[in-house]
């Protein structure tokens, strides 16, 4: 690869021309997205130029109405037909600014009546595989589409039991099981509102999270085991029931490797710690209660109806609670799934990802087409197998393999070849997020794991529950690039005076409403933090907050983050959750977190890097650091732990006193800081110039 100065004074990689990847003629122009190239055509829509994935970008996002409805059509959204046979009164109202949504816009589909469950789960044939779960003890179940349909009416109809209504919101603190899947459909028949977090979170991060949205029921797992290590979480769940009163009912997920009598065990430890008489039940128990149930009844509900809440967070307070209604997520997920994966009801589909993390929501919306999805809960590179997810994808013929940029990077590293000694001749693609995909990683891919698959980098986020720049089965793949933004998705790049830019990095934005905008933020009534965290920076402008590029071949590049908001591993996190521990120990003065991103072979997994200022009389030991990681670790989540822990003797501030992250994180890589004027203490930045080599 050659280099080259971007506008910032960087040195952006620059990929290769030739591609890595490219269909054949025949298999692009059997594709999903060709097809529905034809459709427009034939119907009028389109001139014949419409012929190829990037003209069809162009004329989606230069009429979005039109494109939004035909693919509503494409992929068949199931609302109730009103008596005059129309679903819907209007596409698009108010589509004419980028906004929060109101009343006088932008809105979808206004006058839908629907349900996202159905949509879930009316796709796939009764005895076609629905969900095949797998632990990392090697624990495996399979529900085919009526028997997930069977528990979902059973655990809807036990939901109504303890008081879930319409509007009610459902958390579950839970692995990545059926469960999990059973109870967020049944929450959406009813039309409440599911949010997740994965176990490693802890107390404070499980109540940060869920102590603003005020659940009726909470789904708890007893235990769970990751790399080997079975963690135990009896006492978290009592400290969490006990701060959260909302909470009417908990239901207990049984760990796939305990019997009832240890399930029972778990439930009786739980009424023990519990301060008060809340309903403490089995999950299993909960739904045979109601075993004569056999149908989903589906309360049909806006198009815009809430679906879930997720939680993002910036560099202060609490989490953002971020809610998303049905249509939206749906009608965008089908669109990615069926046109940018092509993905169909004979494939079978994996992500690697927690309950805690969008790609979840993404990966279960895969059932809206009858496909059979893969779940997997434990560490992707457990010590005694550490090609155990290949393994399981030569064995379910897995077609679409996603993961993250991380796992890929620390593959590469264990030596690990999964051509050399697994069968993946069923593998057509595979999705990498969370992080930018670095060109190495591709390297990998298409050396060690398939010389023929796609590798389909793709970029999204929590905030919009779907993707800003995606794959394209029709077009070729190209080292360190993104294929091409997604559909309906008006993306572009700007510098720092909102003027579009080619070719170099700026800030990452979208100019038009598109239907996975978030509804609203939790309590938040008036929208002010909603369009504080997208429009303050470009007016009438979605900023996500990606420093990114739109290349040559109209492919895009994903630099990082622009902001200050912590993003390792591709989960998301505000420094205010790390600060809050940091900030009580006693031996700490003041510290500021940030984000490193090393550069070379070696791999360019970011990393977060937390500097301390000590009291006086304290130095920073080995035992302080390993104790700051533990505090860290116990109140928000592992995700949270810092790589490296350095002692600095001062913090940049600005003149207002307030912490400067983002001059810290421009410094540490060698950057020039922008905007030094403002700084009260701007010195104090040469002592992290010298960390630019961590």
């Amino acid at each position: 690869m050659s280099e080259r100065p971007g506008s910032d004074g960087t040195v952006h990689a620059m990929t290769n021309s030739a591609p890595l990847w490219h269909p054949s003629p025949r298999a692009a122009a059997a594709t999903q997205l060709m097809a529905l190239c034809a459709e427009l055509h034939a119907c009028g829509l389109t001139p014949a130029s419409v012929s190829d994935s990037h003209a069809l970008w162009q004329w989606s996002v230069d009429h979005p109405a039109a494109f939004w409805e035909a693919v509503w059509h494409f992929v068949g959204m199931r609302a109730a037909v009103r008596a005059d046979g129309r679903q819907y009164d209007e596409v698009l109202v108010g589509g004419n600014r980028m906004a929060p949504p109101t009343e006088q816009g932008p809105r979808w589909f206004t006058g839908t009546r629907f349900n996202a469950a159905r949509q879930l789960l009316e796709a796939g044939a009764d005895d076609h595989r629905a969900l095949v779960a797998y632990t990392e003890l090697g624990h495996a179940r399979t529900l085919t589409y009526r028997e997930l349909r069977l528990a979902v009416a059973q655990c809807a109809a036990a939901m109504r039991a303890v008081g879930v209504a319409t509007g009610d919101r459902v958390a579950g603190w839970l692995p990545n099981g059926p469960e999990a899947v059973i109870a967020m459909l049944a929450t959406a028949s009813i039309g409440a509102i599911w949010s997740s977090c994965s176990p490693d979170f802890g107390t404070n991060g499980v109540l940060d999270r869920f102590g603003q949205i005020e659940p009726t029921l909470l789904l708890v797992a007893p235990s769970y085991t990751y790399a080997g290590k079975a963690i135990t979480l009896t006492d978290r769940i009592g400290d969490v029931v006990d701060a959260l009163p909302s909470v009417r009912a908990v239901w207990v997920v049984p760990d796939p490797s305990h019997d009832d009598a240890q399930t029972a065990q778990s439930v009786h430890a739980l009424r023990s710690l519990a301060t008060d008489t809340r309903d403490i039940v089995a999950f299993n128990g909960a739904l045979h209660a109601h075993a004569s149930v056999s149908r989903v009844e589906y309360a049909l509900l806006p198009f815009d109806h809430p679906l879930y809440i997720l939680y993002s967070s910036g560099t202060t307070g609490l989490p953002k609670c971020i809610v998303h209604g049905a249509g939206g997520t749906l009608l965008q997920h089908l669109k990615e799934l069926r046109l940018h994966v092509d993905l169909r009801d004979t494939d079978t589909i994996f992500y690697f990802t927690t309950c805690g993390w969008m790609m979840w929501n993404w990966l279960v919306s895969s059932l809206a087409i009858g496909a059979t999805v893969v779940l997997y809960d434990g560490s992707p590179l457990p010590a005694h197998d550490l090609g155990i997810l290949w393994r399981i994808a030569a064995q379910e013929r897995i077609s679409v393999f996603g993961t993250s940029a991380k796992y890929l990077s620390a593959l590469e590293k264990t030596g690990v070849k999964p051509r050399d000694t697994h069968a993946l001749d069923a593998l057509r693609t595979i999705l990498s997020t969370g992080s930018p995909l670095d060109g190495h990683s591709y390297d990998f891919v298409y050396r060690d794991i398939s010389p023929t698959v796609q590798l389909a980098s793709i970029s999204g986020g929590t905030d919009i529950v779907s993707c800003f720049a995606l794959g394209d089965p029709t077009a070729p793949v190209y080292r360190g690039e993104l294929q091409m933004r997604g559909l309906g998705m008006a993306v572009d790049v700007f510098d720092e005076q909102g003027r579009p830019v080619r070719g170099r990095a700026g800030e990452l934005v979208c100019t038009t409403p598109f239907p996975s905008m978030p509804v609203a933020f939790w309590n938040d009534p008036d929208g002010t933090a909603y369009a504080r965290a997208y429009f303050e920076h470009f007016p009438n402008v979605w900023r996500h907050g990606d420093w990114a590029e739109i290349t040559a071949h109209d492919g895009v590049i994903i630099y990082g983050r622009s902001d200050a908001t912590l993003n390792p591993g591709g989960v998301r996190i505000g420094t205010a959750e790390i600060y809050r521990v940091v900030d009580a120990m006693p031996e700490l003065l003041e510290s500021v977190v940030t984000e490193y991103t090393p550069t070379g072979p070696a791999g360019t997994e970011s990393q977060i890097v937390l500097f301390v200022r000590l009291q006086p009389g304290h130095a920073l030991t080995e035992e302080l650091s390993t104790r700051i990681r533990r505090h860290i670790r116990e109140a928000a989540s592992p995700h949270h732990v810092p790589r490296i822990v350095r002692a600095v003797r001062d913090i940049p501030r600005t003149r207002s006193g307030k912490t400067t992250e983002l001059a810290v994180r421009e410094a540490i890589h060698g950057r020039p800081v922008r905007n030094i004027e403002a700084l009260a203490n701007p010195e104090s930045l040469e002592e992290y110039r010298s960390f630019s080599h961590i």
